[in-house]
């Protein structure tokens, strides 16, 4: 698969373009895009009282195969300074809400973009959308989201790089929950009494050791030894399984 959408369906030649930067303007996209092919329309979305763009467009070809050829050579690509990040346009809240192929990654190496990312999880099967959580000055927060077309990719790339090191750091992949699912869950193990605190731990110690030295015990749903807020590589001496 290439590019971060599906095939599309034989109607569809319309994008969704976010992580806009405040600047980018309908003319500014439309020589963008244009250059690829035949436009027939553009909406930069914006604030119904301020009318300061929220972020985000969508870019309505002519043609569905231009459409598809800007999402596969197009995507990360610079707008106004910032990497543009182009999905097909989903209207549908029920697929994006559905939780099916979504997966959370955390503990993401600062230096891991968006394009790095996507281009490490590719593998697994075809990306609906890929985010890398950014601050307001457009540094990593060292987490993100994936959304694939199938359950089954999505199941794979949690198989195959939960627990492994991404560049420094070692990643945490898994389902995506919704908050209601989360605060349930964090509910269920306060009840149950599965969360352990490990302290004194030797600063060598990392999350990897920390899961291979509790795993024998049981399933581990996540493994984490706290670290210094500014300096990320020094342990403070105490985790959580």
């Amino acid at each position: 698969a290439t590019g971060t959408g599906a095939p599309a369906p034989a109607t569809s030649a319309s994008l969704y373009v976010g992580d806009l930067a405040q600047e980018v303007t309908e003319a500014m996209l439309f020589e963008k895009f244009n250059a690829v092919g035949p436009v027939a329309s553009i909406r930069v979305c914006r604030d119904a009282i301020t009318r300061r763009s929220l972020g985000y467009a969508y870019v309505n070809f002519v043609n569905p195969n231009d459409a598809e050829t800007a999402v596969n050579d197009m995507n990360y690509d610079p707008v106004a300074g910032r990497p543009c990040r182009i999905m097909w346009s989903q209207r549908d809240p029920a697929i994006r809400r559905s939780g099916v192929g979504n997966i959370f990654i955390k503990n993401l190496d600062k230096t891991i973009g968006q394009k790095e990312m996507y281009d490490t999880f590719i593998a697994f099967g075809t990306i609906l959308s890929c985010k890398v959580v950014v601050d307001p000055e457009g540094g990593s927060r060292g987490f993100g989201f994936i959304h694939y077309e199938t359950q089954e990719a999505a199941d794979s790339a949690i198989e195959k790089v939960n627990g492994k090191r991404l560049r420094d750091s070692t990643v945490y992949v898994g389902p995506f929950r919704s908050k209601s699912e989360r605060l349930e869950e964090i509910s269920k193990l306060e009840t149950e009494y599965t969360n352990l605190y490990i302290k004194n731990l030797d600063d060598s110690i990392d999350d990897e050791r920390l899961r291979t030295t509790f795993q024998q015990y049981g399933t581990i749903t996540s493994a984490k030894v706290m670290r210094d807020k500014d300096r990320p590589e020094v342990s403070k001496g105490f985790g959580f399984v």
